[in-house]
């Protein structure tokens, strides 16, 4: 067990990064549950009722219906938060200013939402192209999310969930 535990502190950014990946899977399990419960049961009778033209919901792929549009804002909420609390708890144990950390990471989040649903969109677009939708269809999403991954892990790691120095290390350091 001491060569283990010897591997892990020698390596613990990488253990970081494997409970970061973690808690991502495990937040969009409960996300795409909740979203097709939401989709096909709670607002399945208005699932394909029109949206008024919106170019914003347009840019994001959100314009299929207004059932669409809530089980998607609703789910994707739910597994945002999910995950900010179990990389904050678990992950990087933070200690940072709760608020603070919502705060940057509500601007991560939509500026994720934004960045994945071009290339998300410009990614479809392109296995169409090709005649690959239904290999689109399969494998857009978790590309995406990987390629989310190079600024998402880096911003909670680094930004969003800080610990504070320990009190011996600020005083030093004066």
């Amino acid at each position: 067990m001491g060569k283990l535990k010897e591997f892990a502190n020698k390596h613990a950014e990488l253990f970081k990064f494997i409970k970061f990946s973690l808690a991502g899977m495990s937040s969009t399990i409960v996300e795409l549950g909740v979203f097709y419960v939401l989709q096909y049961v709670v607002f399945k009778a208005i699932i394909n009722a029109p949206l008024p033209p919106n170019p914003v919901l347009k840019f994001l792929g959100l314009d299929q219906g207004e059932g669409y549009l809530y089980a998607y804002l609703i789910s994707t909420t739910i597994g945002y938060a999910i995950a900010f609390v179990l990389n904050r708890k678990m992950t990087f144990h933070a200690d940072a200013n709760a608020l603070r950390s919502v705060i940057l990471y509500i601007i991560m989040v939509v500026f994720t939402i934004f960045a994945t649903a071009w290339i998300g969109t410009k990614l479809s677009v392109w296995f169409v192209d090709q005649g690959w939708q239904s290999i689109g269809d399969i494998i857009v999403k978790p590309i995406v999310a990987t390629v989310a991954t190079v600024w998402t892990y880096p911003t909670n790691r680094f930004i969003i969930h800080r610990k504070k120095k320990p009190a011996a290390a600020t005083a030093g350091e004066k």
